[in-house]
């Protein structure tokens, strides 16, 4: 069963139809989307799938361009004046069912002229529409589509557009904490690094500043200061800076030093 049904007249905006019936049949599905000429299968009655799929749709949606009430039939007379006008009957049958009916404005059609419908279509001129305009197809189109979603629920299931939204969503989602994990990992070894090229192992807190090759007092800001071993001279004396960053204290031992102070 179609959910909604493609009303349009042959020799005013077919065009416009066309596109709207394949976007709308791409986004919703095939199924779920009426337009005569794709619709009926060859060999099918066309009255009979005509007249079951406007009494089985939820929405009719009549496309309207500027030349829909002036296409004139083969009597010379305007075509909706023709009670047997396929335009008009499904129109009509459609706004008789209670079914949801959207007036489409193609282009440069800015109104219902009510002075040009027949009295069973009065009721189309009072029906909230919508615009297509060829500039703007692929706005237009989308924001029909997001229409219908919204106004028929079922319909709106089988949006693909919307699952797709959600499966990308989920994608990312799901590969955000890998690439979360992945910097972690990176930090934690160049941490690593840092540590074994310049101070060590340490143990405990390790959120103070380290400094691989001191050549004076380095303050950093709040934190301990970890300094990491400098030799000097024959390697008998080792400088190493600790604190709390709010002073340096510097201690040298060398071997001179020592023997003197043995002495005193």
């Amino acid at each position: 069963m179609p959910d909604v049904f493609i009303n349009y007249r042959t020799g005013d905006e077919e065009s416009a139809a066309t596109m709207i019936a394949r976007e709308l049949a791409r986004r919703f599905g095939d199924e779920r989307i009426f337009f005569a000429s794709n619709s009926i299968e060859p060999g099918s009655r066309f009255p009979v799938e005509l007249v079951r799929a406007v009494e089985e749709c939820e929405a009719l949606l009549a496309v309207i361009g500027p030349r829909w009430a002036e296409v004139r039939g083969t009597d010379g007379r305007p075509a909706l004046k023709a009670e047997q006008d396929w335009t008009r009957r499904e129109i009509q049958t459609a706004l008789d069912r209670g079914a949801l009916v959207i007036p489409v404005l193609v282009g440069k059609a800015t109104r219902i002229d009510r002075a040009a419908l027949p009295d069973d279509l009065l009721e189309l001129a009072d029906c909230q529409y919508k615009r297509f305009d060829h500039r703007n197809a692929e706005s237009d189109l989308t924001a029909l589509g997001d229409t219908l979603a919204r106004l028929l629920p079922e319909l709106g299931a089988t949006d693909r557009d919307v699952r797709a939204v959600r499966e990308r969503s989920a994608a990312n989602s799901r590969e955000k904490p890998a690439r979360d994990t992945g910097h972690t990992r990176m930090r934690t070894r160049d941490v690593e690094q840092r540590v074994r090229g310049g101070i060590g192992a340490l143990n405990g807190d390790l959120s103070g500043t380290f400094v691989n090759e001191p050549q004076g007092p380095v303050n950093t800001g709040g934190g301990h200061q970890y300094n990491a071993p400098h030799f000097e001279g024959d390697n008998t004396g080792v400088q190493f800076t600790a604190g709390d960053n709010s002073g340096t204290v510097h201690q040298r031992f060398e071997r001179e030093r020592r023997q003197s102070d043995d002495g005193r």
